[in-house]
């Protein structure tokens, strides 16, 4: 038997609009799938009805698979032949663990191909109306995940990350607001700064909340929808500091928040 072929595709943010055409030529084709929970269902009606399914999807502490496995899944279909497609909600390298992937088949000889996608930090934003960088106010973009290990504190130079100036954004669950937004507030983030929380972005369900100051999110319980005109508002102040998020995956299931700081 010869052997098979894995391709780790991004599926980007939710809106099937967004996923390339690469994409969908790879998808097409493929024997084996193996997705997750932050691919838009949009996405998932164009697998062929002939490929093999296999769900690997994660939320918070709780995993179908632990990640070891995932990678010995993918290894072991490649190896019976199959024409793999590992589906992954966004781009496959941006928090998306599609690295440690890649290892374990480099080491037996499985070749592979990387079809990256749409990232929900620069889509939701602006499926939001809002620039993540902006040439009179921001001339850097730093990416951080807000998600820890149970057990363990953040890794996270919160005071570097104020002094970068730069646009900010953590991609993390609602659960993680209050202690990134604690902690770069006790880094020296000014309380005042202007807020926003996106969420279930680039779906028919997206939400946006505002927030006059950074210091209100310590506060948050819960996301609330806020009018369009609040949206229309906001995009006219680009030069404010902007704290955004905003939740990938399904259309209905989202809880990942993208967390997007504009600085002065």
């Amino acid at each position: 038997m010869s052997i098979g072929k894995v391709w780790l595709v991004g599926a980007g943010p939710g809106d099937a609009g967004l996923f390339t055409l690469k994409g969908l030529e790879v998808l097409n084709k493929a024997e084996v799938v193996v997705y997750d929970s932050l691919v838009g269902q949009g996405v998932l009606t164009k697998i062929p009805d002939s490929a093999r399914l296999i769900y690997v999807g994660k939320r918070a502490d709780k995993h179908t698979l632990p990640q070891e496995q995932i990678n010995q899944v993918l290894l072991e279909e490649a190896q019976k032949g199959y024409r793999v497609v590992r589906l992954k909600g966004g781009d496959p390298f941006l928090f998306g663990r599609g690295g440690e992937e890649l290892e374990l088949l480099t080491e037996h000889g499985i070749p592979y191909e990387i079809v990256p996608g749409v990232t929900s930090p620069l889509a939701v934003p602006a499926y939001n109306g809002i620039p993540v960088t902006h040439r009179d106010f921001c001339s850097s973009l730093h990416i951080i995940t807000g998600h820890r290990r149970a057990g363990k504190e953040y890794d996270i130079n919160f005071r570097a990350l104020v002094d970068t100036k730069g646009t900010l954004v953590f991609l993390m669950g609602v659960a993680a607001l209050h202690d990134i937004c604690q902690g770069l507030l006790d880094e020296g983030m000014e309380p005042e700064m202007p807020a926003a929380i996106l969420q279930k972005g680039t779906t028919a369900g997206q939400m946006c909340s505002f927030l006059k100051a950074v210091i209100q999110h310590s506060h948050i319980s819960q996301m609330r929808e806020v009018d369009s005109s609040h949206g229309s508002v906001f995009a006219g102040q680009s030069n404010h500091v902007v704290l955004s998020g905003t939740a990938q995956g399904t259309g209905t299931q989202r809880d990942t928040v993208v967390l997007v700081i504009h600085q002065l």
